[in-house]
């Protein structure tokens, strides 16, 4: 099954320009652990979640006016919407990531699969569900 059919396609992005602080509001405001950035045209520029910005908060700086592009992952592993459930599920666990972008061909940014979408994808498909 393609991964497009469990992405999420109403998802939260942040702009680089963004603060940390204010990246760390909309993620709790919005129940999630992470947010793709993208710029002015939709484009994927990079991935923040909240590990990023625990780890910036450990080294000295300025919380409130720091923006995301300074915690951001920039080498952001993504995914297509015709790629197989399965595979990207596999591509989470190798990377060690929660969540990965779902982009088209013009790398903007079209929903986002997390491993909780993916494993209850699994347990729907569970014959003891």
């Amino acid at each position: 099954m393609p991964v497009k059919e469990i992405m999420r396609s109403r998802i939260v992005k942040l702009n680089k320009e963004d603060s940390l602080c204010k990246a760390l509001k909309v993620m709790d405001d919005h129940g999630i652990n992470g947010a793709p950035v993208v710029d002015e045209s939709g484009k994927l520029v990079g991935m923040i979640v909240k590990a990023d910005i625990y780890r910036f908060l450990m080294e000295e700086g300025h919380y409130d006016t720091c923006p995301v592009d300074w915690a951001m992952t920039k080498n952001v592993i993504t995914a297509h919407g015709n790629e197989d459930i399965f595979a990207v599920a596999r591509r989470l666990r190798e990377k060690n990531i929660i969540a990965i972008p779902v982009i088209d061909d013009k790398n903007i940014v079209e929903g986002i699969v997390s491993i909780e979408d993916i494993m209850d994808y699994a347990i729907k498909k569970s014959p003891n569900a």
